[in-house]
């Protein structure tokens, strides 16, 4: 037989522990929802860009529409002013936008964690992700300037 005084405590003692267990987890799964909305953002522009470089007229539009597709991309994830790397290499080497060519697009951006106050430090931990993409320009299409 139990004590007057100790009636209800499993129910305090349930609901702390719900809390203590609850919370974490919680926030793991925010973090890795967030993260895997970067990836899904990060692929998606890479593919649009070396889309959008393959189908431009020359070598400088084509850079400039692979950068408006990037930030359009990432900005349809909730990501936009997200600062990114983008490179774009050809091959074979100086010949991008030629019939045979390979289009290569690598995208770099970082995704902070959310949910942490900036006063637990400057730096918050952040998450690189990056993604490649391949678009060949095709065989049997006329370079841009070649008519």
């Amino acid at each position: 037989m139990t004590g007057r005084g100790e009636r209800g405590s499993a129910l305090v003692e349930f609901t702390w522990l719900a809390i203590l267990l609850l919370v974490p987890l919680v926030y793991v799964v925010v973090s890795v929802f967030e993260v895997q909305r970067g990836a899904y953002a990060v692929s998606a522009a890479s593919r649009s860009a070396a889309r959008a470089y393959s189908l431009a007229p020359t070598e400088a539009e084509g850079l400039a529409r692979a950068r408006a597709s990037v930030e359009t991309a990432m900005a349809d994830q909730g990501f936009a002013g997200q600062a990114f790397d983008l490179a774009i290499t050809c091959t074979p080497a100086g010949a991008c936008l030629q019939p045979g060519s390979t289009v290569t697009v690598r995208l770099a951006t970082r995704v902070a964690l959310p949910l942490l106050p900036d006063s637990l430090g400057g730096n918050k931990p952040t998450f690189r992700l990056d993604s490649t993409q391949q678009v060949p320009y095709g065989t049997y299409l006329e370079a841009p300037g070649a008519r």
